[in-house]
Parts: structure tokens; C-alpha cells; sequence
């Protein structure tokens, strides 16, 4: 069997915390030639041929790359991906999709017409516990679904101040952490029709400044399921692992309760996860769209509806009201 010529892929920016993971995935690819870019000088992902800058990145190869993986600061996502469709360039991008709405509908709109892949970094989506939920509600295991409540807890990202700054994250917790589970809600039940939120700046008040570090967004969907997302950064600076992923869904037939991260050994303070690699099993459906030239989900359309979530997530807390999700 032929082996396929490696994929031209560049990762753009070590910002992130999943950019050192994807780095060495990618680079045990014997189908990828990998370079990564660090234009901030994080220092800390190794993997891949490492360039100080955007432009070293893009003229790594004579013809260029001919997919990026964005995993830089939330708000320069648009022009990174607006700079790839403009070269024909495939993408995956990290959650959430773009800070504000208008840039992720002027995001899929740009790679939709330069007919390049747009996919959002939904790693969860790949979880087996969680095919098994689709699965089960699409069935009819459950009966009539009729509440959803999840949790995606965690701690606020260490050595990454930019997740804290507004600015730069778009927010705090809320932007953080609501969008996983608005993913899986989406593929499960579509866009809800309201959105309501609180948010409270308790937890990690000394180091999370004005960003938001504790959330309860509240979803309601036609016929008036309710679902919950509790988004925040809730796990102590000493837990043994970053955080976690549950759902349970309860229906007129039974309920379901998912932990995506469950899969895991060790005692009082040792995390030693086993089990599908989420990271890996998101990549490999992105080079695939690549090598196809088709999207495949989670797609960039899903990531602009979840930024639509997180924007109404952020105004229903301004005005204390619920926002309807056809008003943005």
C-alpha cells in the first residue's frame, strides 16, 4: 500500500494548552510534515520544526502549507483563518470559533467561498460516552428527552494569562467552558430558542481579574426542554487533572449520565488517563477533510452557533434577562 505524500500543516501559535498536544500528534504522523510557529515565544512545544513567526510559517514550504491548525489567543483566530482562506488553506481552528458572531459568520463565509475546510476543536465530540448519548436519544432509549444538565469545571489555565484577559479570551469562564457542551447539545438537539446566564468572579479572584471564573448558562429549546451548563473554573490549583466532562440527560423513558474523561487509574493525586485519544481521533477526522476537501463535523458552522450561544450567554448577564438566540 502506497504511503500518501505527508500533508503540508502548520500550527500557528503555541498560545493555547491543547497546542503541545496537537504538535506531538501531528508530528508522529509519518502523513504530516509539521511546522509549528510561536510568534509569542512560549518556548514550550518542541515538536515539529519551530519558527518565531507567522510569516516564517506560511513561507515554510514553496507552495506554502496546505492546512493550518489555529491555537492561538481567542481573538486573533479571524485573521489567522481570514489569512488561510485568502491562500486556499484548510483549518482547524480551537474553540470557541471567533470572539464576537460577526467574526465567526465572516470566518465560515471567507473559507465556505475559497472552498477550503473549516472545522471547530470539539475533541469531546469524538468521545465514545458521548456517541453513546446521541446515539440513545436518537434511538428512542430515553423516551422523550426533557432536561439536560452538564458540567465542564476545570482550572483557570496556568502560564496562559490570556485566558483571564477579555480582551484577548473574550470573556472568562463563560467563554471558556460553555462551549464543549454547547457543541454536544447542538448535535443532540440543534440551537436552543433562549439563553439565560449568571456568572459570579469568586473563585481565582486573585488572579482572574475582570474575568468572569464562575457560570450557570441555561438553555431552553423549542417545546421547552431545558438544558444547564455549569462552565466554571472550579477545580483547585492541587486537582490531579485539569478538569472534566459530564452530561446527563433525562428522559420519559430512563436517563443517560456521560463522564467523558471517566476513563482513568491512579490514586489520591495521580490522573493516569486510558481510553480513546480525543485529540488524536479529532485530528485524524481533520486530515482526512483535508485529503477529501470536505468538511466533516465538528464543522465551522457548529462553531459559529455555539459562539451565537456564548454571545447571548454574555448579554442575558449584562441585562439579567433571558436573550433570545434570533435576536443576534
Amino acid at each position: 500500500m502506497l504511503t500518501p505524500t505527508p500533508l503540508r500543516v502548520a500550527l500557528m501559535s503555541c498560545a493555547h494548552t491543547h497546542a503541545a498536544g496537537y504538535a506531538a500528534l501531528l508530528e508522529n504522523r509519518d502523513d504530516v510534515d509539521l511546522v509549528v510557529a510561536d510568534p509569542d515565544g512560549f518556548g514550550d512545544v518542541s515538536a515539529g520544526s519551530v519558527v518565531g513567526s507567522y510569516e516564517e510559517a506560511w513561507d515554510r514550504w514553496a507552495d506554502g502549507p496546505e492546512a493550518i491548525v489555529v491555537t492561538s489567543a481567542n481573538a486573533h483566530h479571524r485573521d489567522l483563518v481570514l489569512e488561510a482562506a485568502r491562500r486556499g488553506v484548510h483549518v482547524l481552528c480551537e474553540k470557541p470559533l471567533a470572539t464576537t458572531v460577526a467574526d465567526a459568520e465572516e470566518m465560515v463565509a471567507a473559507c465556505r467561498d475559497a472552498g477550503v475546510v473549516l472545522m471547530t476543536a470539539f475533541p469531546v465530540h469524538f468521545s465514545p460516552a458521548v456517541a453513546a448519548l446521541r446515539t440513545a436519544a436518537a434511538d428512542g432509549t430515553l423516551g422523550e428527552v426533557i432536561g439536560l444538565t452538564g458540567t465542564n469545571n476545570g482550572k483557570l489555565p496556568a502560564g496562559r494569562d490570556w485566558f483571564a484577559d477579555p480582551e484577548l479570551a473574550g470573556g472568562g469562564a463563560l467563554v471558556d467552558h460553555t462551549v464543549h457542551l454547547a457543541q454536544i447539545l447542538d448535535s443532540l438537539l440543534g440551537e436552543p430558542e433562549t439563553v439565560h446566564a449568571v456568572t459570579n468572579r469568586i473563585l481565582w479572584e486573585d488572579r482572574a481579574g475582570d474575568a468572569e471564573t464562575g457560570g450557570l448558562v441555561t438553555l431552553t429549546y423549542p417545546g421547552g426542554l431545558v438544558a444547564t451548563i455549569d462552565c466554571s473554573w472550579s477545580q483547585p490549583a492541587d486537582a490531579p487533572t485539569w478538569g472534566g466532562l459530564t452530561l446527563q440527560a433525562v428522559g420519559t423513558g430512563g436517563q443517560l449520565q456521560i463522564d467523558a474523561f471517566a476513563q482513568h487509574v491512579g490514586g489520591p493525586g495521580r490522573w493516569l488517563p486510558y481510553g480513546t485519544d480525543l485529540d488524536a481521533a479529532l485530528l485524524e477526522a481533520f486530515l482526512g477533510a483535508v485529503r477529501a476537501g470536505e468538511a466533516v463535523e465538528p464543522t465551522g458552522e457548529v462553531g459559529l452557533r455555539t459562539t451565537r450561544v456564548v454571545a447571548a450567554a454574555q448579554e442575558s448577564v449584562r441585562t439579567g434577562q433571558p436573550v433570545p438566540l434570533a435576536a443576534l
